[in-house]
């Protein structure tokens, strides 16, 4: 087997996904588009829903990480009445009801008391989380359900208003990593005795990158790799302090608790290094080296 062509092409596309493609859909296109194989996302969005989607070219790849614990918020429309086997639009109509919708007042009540702030939630079985190897949404395709332990997360906003359906409102979210927008349609719906799936739904930023920054996946926009560390602590090197870079060695740690974006004196990303042991800081990710 040959060995694999280093990447040519670097950077971050902050991307307006369209409705009808996968993540995986949207680094195939890009490859295409950019003619790089070594391309990555962070935080995967449904097909049906859109919006900004972070994606790695070349070595951008490797500050995946750190983007992909970022806050997000959505918006979305939560329909009343109707459970479905996705929690979405998209899937199958399990339950009807036509038990009455709560007032918005109720239904206000009923989110600041039980999906706000660090809650405890289930994840659905058409997530992309791994049990045992395998995705949950590859499980349930195969008609397979398994049992999902609780895991805690965190509801920043769970904004709310009434529509002109009085069995639709429509909902702004902003939430820590990990946390599935359908889950708190669906537990709101619950909570309010006539069950509930979401449609449209559109991710509206992710930490500092927001649509206004976005391009779209038929003319998408190359940033240089420093854009991805744009919301990190910076710290520039001399020459001697970058020789000590790219040898990987740990070195005294900055103010703040990091992570620092280590940039030459050209203001070009050379690192980006964490808290280590002691007043110490490793490199985790080094571009160049020795």
């Amino acid at each position: 087997m040959g060995r694999r062509t280093p990447p040519t092409v670097h950077g971050l596309v902050i991307l307006d996904k369209p409705a009808g493609f996968t993540s995986h859909d949207v680094v195939a296109r890009l490859r295409k588009h950019f003619g790089e194989r070594r391309i990555g996302h962070a935080g995967t969005l449904d097909p049906s829903a859109t919006g900004v989607l972070l994606v790695g070219v070349g070595n951008g790849t490797r500050l995946m990480r750190f983007l992909e614990t970022m806050d997000k918020s959505y918006t979305c429309d939560i329909v009343f009445g109707v459970t479905t086997s996705t929690l979405d639009a998209d899937g199958e109509v399990l339950v009807t009801s036509d038990v009455p919708v709560p007032s918005i007042d109720d239904l206000r009540s009923l989110v600041t008391a039980n999906l706000l702030g660090a809650i405890e939630q289930v994840p659905p079985m058409v997530s992309a989380l791994k049990v045992d190897g395998k995705r949950l949404h590859q499980l349930a395709r195969e008609g397979i359900e398994i049992e999902r332990a609780a895991r805690p997360v965190t509801v920043h906003v769970f904004d709310i208003e009434p529509t002109d359906d009085v069995r639709v409102i429509r909902a702004s979210v902003t939430c820590g990593s990990g946390t599935y927008v359908r889950s708190l349609g669906a537990d709101l719906g619950d909570l309010a005795g006539c069950g509930a799936h979401i449609r449209n739904l559109r991710r509206t930023t992710v930490g500092p990158f927001a649509l206004a920054d976005s391009s779209t996946l038929d003319d998408p926009v190359l940033h240089d790799p420093i854009t991805a560390v744009r919301d990190m602590q910076r710290v520039t090197l001399d020459a001697a302090g970058i020789d000590n870079v790219l040898f990987g060695r740990p070195l005294p740690s900055w103010q703040g608790d990091g992570p620092w974006a280590i940039l030459d004196e050209a203001q070009q990303l050379v690192a980006v290094y964490e808290k280590w042991k002691g007043d110490l800081a490793k490199p985790v990710v080094v571009f160049g080296g020795r």
